[in-house]
């Protein structure tokens, strides 16, 4: 069980990079009709004592990354160092970086982090070698994955700083607490973190929208991703897990890709455009 007298994280939500006119119908299932819109990608930075913790980490354009990001159509970024430093935090400062998943928008930029310890799922980083081995034909499961975050992995593990993690973990750091929430991806996880304001879910791809949630027209049925390579009863499940946490208050939900930009929290800066928003 998770422990009450943890102490409370402090949470900013930290926008670097936006997608141009993404099918709306390409991550919701169902939002046929809905045209476009500019994806915000974004990352997390938890603050409690001396624990300076990412969930997840955004890309940087260049090399590989750079590649990835035409690729997908990521055309406006802003360097999430340069966001972090607005917060007056260095890349030496990190103490730990969760990973939700794999793809490169999200664990793109471990490699500026050279103290950070890492905690990803074993199942989740032992699934993409195996895929990544799987004939040609297979390319459609890793088309997102970018093998130099991998081998960006490895050289975390050769320097003894990189967790595989089996399951759910409470207090994985006092008060922050990992779940199991596959269906995106094969081991997909979210977060959990005590703040002033209650527990938070920091949900990585686990949900793309509060539709995923609340349903279509609020009538309460659960919309699978349209963009995932694990299982929709899988997805389904995850939500489920996610609205039991959250207690169907959709307000202690902090979701990386939210289309409308957290306009139910607080900016505290803005930088060319890109939002750090204040979650706890």
């Amino acid at each position: 069980m998770s422990n009450p007298d943890a102490p409370h994280w402090d949470v900013h939500v930290i926008e670097f990079a936006r997608s141009k006119d993404q099918l709306v119908a390409g991550l919701v299932h169902g939002a046929y009709d809905e045209g476009t819109v500019d994806v915000p990608f974004s990352f997390v930075l938890a603050r409690s004592g001396e624990h300076r913790v990412l969930v997840d980490t955004g890309f940087m354009k260049e090399g590989s990354g750079e590649a990835m990001s035409e690729k997908f159509g990521v055309p406006f970024w802003v360097s999430p160092l340069r966001m972090l430093a607005a917060l007056g935090v260095e890349p030496a400062d990190v103490t730990d970086i969760v990973l939700s998943h794999a793809h490169f928008d999200h664990m793109g930029s471990i490699h500026e982090f050279p103290k950070a310890r890492l905690h990803i799922q074993k199942s989740e980083l032992l699934s993409w070698i195996e895929a990544l081995a799987l004939p040609r034909q297979f390319g459609y499961l890793t088309e997102i994955i970018n093998p130099d975050d991998l081998r960006h992995a490895f050289d975390a593990s050769l320097e003894h700083r990189l967790n595989l993690v089996d399951g759910d973990v409470d207090d994985l750091l006092p008060g922050l607490h990992l779940r199991l929430g596959a269906g995106h991806t094969v081991g997909q996880q979210f977060v959990i973190l005590q703040t002033e304001r209650g527990r938070l879910v920091i949900s990585g791809d686990c949900v793309y929208s509060k539709r995923n949630i609340c349903g279509h027209n609020h009538d309460g049925v659960y919309v699978p991703l349209a963009n995932a390579t694990g299982s929709v009863w899988d997805q389904l499940k995850t939500f489920d897990r996610i609205n039991r946490e959250i207690a169907g208050d959709l307000g202690r939900l902090v979701i990386l890709h939210d289309m409308q930009r957290w306009p139910n929290l607080p900016v505290v800066e803005e930088i060319d455009g890109f939002r750090i928003v204040k979650a706890s």
